[in-house]
């Protein structure tokens, strides 16, 4: 085989992986333009191996885009961004393929907005146990192996990481969507006309909103109290016409499924310029988060225009 042929060979294996390793990447960073530099970084390093030697690609891959992420979460800006209290997990509308795997309720709630965020509580190797056990199956053997850390060790971390984000965690199990999409479209029922008592009504007692202020604040926002997050919520579900410009156009409003979760995306001339997305417990809302900032929401918007969405619940906001 010519080394043409033998190059096509190897970015094919790597190709076969890139799907796998962008959600891999993704959990890890929770955003799916760091998860796809990362992959890419993996590639490199794949081009530059000598990869007559690697028995087991896989292998191989997984470990080195699990570093390339570790690296990443251990950088300098990374650690300024998360605890400067501006980030929130990209999201990602379902049936993307970076969401995956997402056959059991453990992997899918793995990559929920909820968890992502859970998971900034985490240490860069807690994290990476977790998401390599939870989300991929990893035995605790591979993990050392991939981490370069005794099986022991792995386990404790693992252990550690179930009981920060267990004890956080308002879940309760899966959701049903139909109950979910109720709660969400009397949400938006109530928000439009202004009902803040039925706001209230729909939230739990310990509820809490954030939201990126569309990227021109430089820490979140943040509101803990049913009655501050219907007020706000009553106050931002009301259109304007400057809204309307800032929104570059007249949108619909659709419900939709975003990382697992309800979710109200805002979407003028096929462009998603804002997703509310929500955490239900026990039939009311738990947690509402306000996603605008144009940075996070290019792969959503790409996902979108790919999409065929049903009728939006309003048609002009």
């Amino acid at each position: 085989m010519d080394s043409n042929a033998i190059d096509h060979f190897d970015t094919s294996r790597f190709e076969a992986s890139r799907n796998r390793l962008a959600s891999l990447a993704y959990r890890l960073l929770g955003s799916a333009a760091d998860a796809e530099d990362a992959v890419q970084d993996s590639f490199l390093h794949w081009q530059a191996a000598d990869r007559q030697r690697i028995k087991v690609p896989e292998a191989w891959l997984t470990k080195v885009t699990t570093n390339v992420c570790l690296d990443k979460l251990r950088s300098a800006q990374a650690r300024r961004e998360r605890t400067a209290g501006a980030w929130l997990p990209e999201p990602l509308l379902d049936g993307d393929p970076m969401l995956g795997p997402a056959d059991t309720f453990e992997q899918r709630e793995s990559v929920s907005l909820a968890v992502l965020t859970l998971m900034e509580r985490l240490s860069p190797v807690e994290r990476a146990v977790y998401v390599l056990r939870e989300a991929f199956s990893y035995s605790h053997a591979e993990i050392a192996e991939i981490l370069e850390v005794t099986e022991s060790a792995s386990q404790q971390h693992l252990h550690r990481a179930r009981h920060r984000i267990t004890t956080a965690r308002r879940s309760g199990g899966e959701l049903d969507p139909a109950v979910a999409r109720k709660v969400v479209e009397e949400f938006l029922a109530a928000a439009s006309s202004g009902r803040t008592e039925r706001l209230v009504a729909l939230l739990t007692d310990d509820a809490t909103a954030i939201s990126d202020g569309a990227g021109l604040t430089k820490k979140l926002l943040r509101y803990d109290t049913p009655e501050r997050i219907a007020a706000i919520a009553r106050a931002g579900f009301k259109s304007t016409p400057a809204k309307q410009r800032l929104a570059g156009g007249v949108s619909e409003v659709h419900f939709a499924l975003v990382n697992g979760a309800p979710a109200l995306l805002f979407v003028p001339d096929g462009k998603v310029v804002g997703a509310v997305t929500f955490d239900i417990a026990g039939g009311k809302i738990a947690t509402v988060r306000g996603i605008a900032a144009p940075s996070r929401l290019v792969r959503l918007t790409e996902s979108w225009r790919q999409h065929e969405p049903g009728a939006p619940l309003i048609t002009q906001w």
